[in-house]
């Protein structure tokens, strides 16, 4: 049995509170006022009668215990939440056939957890579900062979299909850990390797392209892959540095030790991963896929990799709309 005075309110506000580091935005997370905050952090710390925070400091710091007990703090919400959207995923019986395509970032944890609840609640349904490239599946939307695709953005508008936002994607750059020693700057370190590049029909390539030469910057073309995985194999493996994205790094976590990830060095720049669906489907349907996505990408994704790399935050982000 929980002691009297811890609540899941009280958690949340913890959990605020060692993000942002203030009372003030804590409140503003929380949707408390600042008094409530300061009063539920109170009740947290005298139910385990240890200190969480260094409540002088500004901003505010977590005393050691605070950071262990932060740990457990996060798993227990971040369970919670996961329960919470996949009890949400809306009421499918009605539909007699869903395909869908998801893009492959997401296949570590996120697909399996959204295709499952989909899955229970599909009890009259066809379901096909396909794991792929943006462009392909962009591609199979035109051509109507999927109903919904969650994929990134090319920046055009499709006729017939509607976006529905859902996570801004910053670029990043990652080098070798092997070849990047401590004092070094970015620019250094990427003048004596080469650059490993996309292959050149994906859409990430393309983009990435697109802004290298905005930049004027001439990167060669000695290294084109077409495998994510192989590309973030051949950084760990020391042989160059990448340009990709935080859901791509964060789905490469086999390699993480090898590999260490920075801002980009020539102007910031991001793709947009929604959800898409063929015009002709009630709103409903994808609204609930997204908002079941929503949960899922922003505690199995966002949060630890923010967490790992505070120079994301604020640019890896969920979107609204």
């Amino acid at each position: 049995m929980l002691k009297k005075g811890v609540t899941l309110r009280g958690l949340e506000v913890f959990e605020a509170l060692a993000t942002h580091g203030s009372v003030a935005q804590a409140a503003e997370v929380t949707g408390l006022s600042q008094p409530a905050v300061s009063q539920q952090l109170r009740n947290l710390e005298t139910a385990l009668e240890v200190a969480l925070v260094n409540h002088g400091t500004r901003p505010m710091g977590l005393t050691p215990a605070g950071r262990n007990f932060l740990t457990h703090t996060r798993s227990v919400l971040s369970e919670l939440r996961l329960a919470q959207s996949e009890l949400s995923v809306m009421d499918l019986t009605h539909l007699t056939s869903l395909s869908i395509g998801i893009i492959d970032d997401f296949d570590n944890d996120v697909t399996p957890r959204l295709v499952t609840a989909l899955a229970e609640s599909l009890t009259n349904c066809s379901f096909r579900m396909i794991t792929a490239a943006s462009h392909d599946i962009l591609a199979d939307l035109k051509d109507q062979n999927l109903h919904l695709g969650v994929a990134a953005g090319s920046g055009e508008v499709i006729d017939g299909i509607i976006e529905y936002p859902l996570v801004r994607d910053p670029f990043i750059l990652v080098t070798p850990t092997s070849k990047t020693p401590r004092g070094k700057s970015v620019e250094e370190i990427i003048e004596t390797l080469p650059f490993l590049r996309y292959e050149r029909r994906q859409l990430i390539s393309r983009q990435i392209d697109a802004h290298l030469s905005r930049y004027k910057q001439d990167l060669g073309d000695r290294f084109e892959i077409g495998s994510h995985m192989a590309l973030m194999a051949c950084v760990a493996r020391g042989i160059g540095w990448a340009i990709t994205t935080p859901l791509g790094f964060m789905r490469a976590a086999r390699f993480h030790d090898d590999v260490v990830a920075h801002p980009l060095p020539f102007g910031q720049f991001h793709r947009q991963i929604s959800v898409f669906a063929s015009a002709d489907w009630a709103d409903a349907v994808p609204r609930d896929v997204r908002q079941s996505l929503r949960q899922l990408v922003g505690d199995r994704m966002i949060a630890p990799l923010v967490q790992k790399q505070p120079f994301l935050k604020g640019e890896l982000r969920l979107l609204d709309g």
